[in-house]
């Protein structure tokens, strides 16, 4: 029997696993150099009987069928929809940036003649990048595309990027739109909630197969003997003793408070672009409706990645960081039943529906 090694116990790992051994009858080793499974997604119950996301809110949204049917084989989920709340001029309001902000925002007379002009000019439910959005001809949707860029965009981007959103490649940018809508909703999926058990479960239910045993705290390089395929989700310039040089990550510190309240702010996510060194506070009681008489809060700090201090979480898509990528991927393409899939391994910004449907458009290709 053909033996495996899937180096990160994360989605990308865990599916890939998953479906080898299910498929194929194969034995698989899943190994992470971190204490747990679940990646950047995992969760944990706290002493006050709230479920923690350690790395920040995960948020599980997707359109693709083929993800959703194999997720849901393994859980269950609640029925959350995601909004994101932002302070703009001392005034909460939903983001992104839409017709229910105008009024949030502005003086009603203002807003009704700014919403006539944009429905005049754009379709109805139609999402804006802003920089984009910025090149109107109106005086008002100028003075509107101004306000956004400098209250929404600006400094949120330079807090969470270290750079301006002209400097930030428009992949980054368009995450955030301008959204010509009344929908207060920060995604719009067919399918969306929080597992009802968590993303630590799910991803143990995953990995729960006959064929698959897993080892923590264990690093690549400390693995012997031979196996017949090699899936990686590590970091790929790591991989290859970073010969042509690191490639660049943000990362994210999360500072954890506990207050003596049922809650701390108004919504699960609060944003504060102009505001603070920080850009977020999380509360997470709100995503399974844990009943505490506290509440936990994570503010969120964006720092860049230094390699031993913190982790990486997002890479950074410009194009002397995409040539440095290349490079090693040339190399990959070297190298017979080594496969690389995940965030890290293919340095790209991926939800998480977006490592599953990747790790099985890999496992098919693998089964042909």
């Amino acid at each position: 029997m053909k033996r495996n090694l899937v180096v990160g116990a994360g989605f990308s790992g865990a599916v890939i696993a998953r479906l080898i051994a299910e498929q194929l009858d194969e034995q698989v080793l899943v190994i992470d150099k971190k204490e747990h499974i679940a990646g950047n997604s995992y969760d944990y119950t706290d002493e006050n009987g709230i479920k923690i996301h350690k790395y920040g809110s995960h948020i599980f949204h997707t359109n693709d069928e083929k993800v959703w049917n194999f997720i849901k084989r393994f859980t269950d989920f609640n029925t959350y929809m995601h909004k994101v709340v932002a302070v703009i001029d001392g005034i909460e309001t939903t983001i992104p940036f839409n017709i229910n902000t105008l009024y949030d925002v502005f003086p009603k007379s203002l807003a009704a003649r700014l919403e006539e002009k944009l429905l005049k000019s754009f379709e109805y439910n139609k999402k804006v990048p802003i920089l984009e959005f910025q090149k109107q001809a109106d005086n008002d949707l100028k003075f509107l595309a101004n306000y956004v860029y400098e209250k929404v965009f600006l400094h949120y981007t330079n807090k969470q990027w270290g750079n301006s959103p002209d400097e930030v490649d428009s992949a980054v940018t368009a995450r955030v739109p301008v959204y010509i809508s009344c929908d207060d909703r920060y995604f719009q999926d067919k399918y969306q909630g929080i597992p009802t058990g968590g993303y630590t479960k799910t991803v143990e239910r995953i990995l729960k197969h006959p064929n698959i045993s897993v080892k923590l705290n264990i690093d690549y390089k400390d693995i012997s003997g031979h196996f017949d395929r090699i899936l990686y989700t590590g970091p790929i310039d790591e991989f290859f003793d970073y010969k042509y040089g690191e490639l660049p990550y943000r990362s994210v510190n999360f500072k954890l408070e506990t207050h003596n309240h049922e809650h701390y702010q108004s919504n699960a996510v609060v944003n504060y672009p102009c505001n603070y060194d920080f850009t977020r506070i999380h509360e997470y009681k709100y995503y399974l409706n844990d009943i505490s008489s506290k509440t936990v809060i994570a503010k969120e700090y964006s720092e860049p990645f230094e390699n031993g201090k913190n982790e990486r979480y997002y890479p950074i898509p410009k194009p002397e960081n995409t040539e440095l990528y290349n490079k090693y991927l040339e190399d990959a393409q070297k190298l017979a039943n080594v496969y690389f899939l995940g965030r890290l391994g293919d340095y790209k910004y991926y939800n998480m529906d977006q490592a599953i449907a990747r790790a099985i458009e890999l496992f098919e290709e693998i089964d042909k």
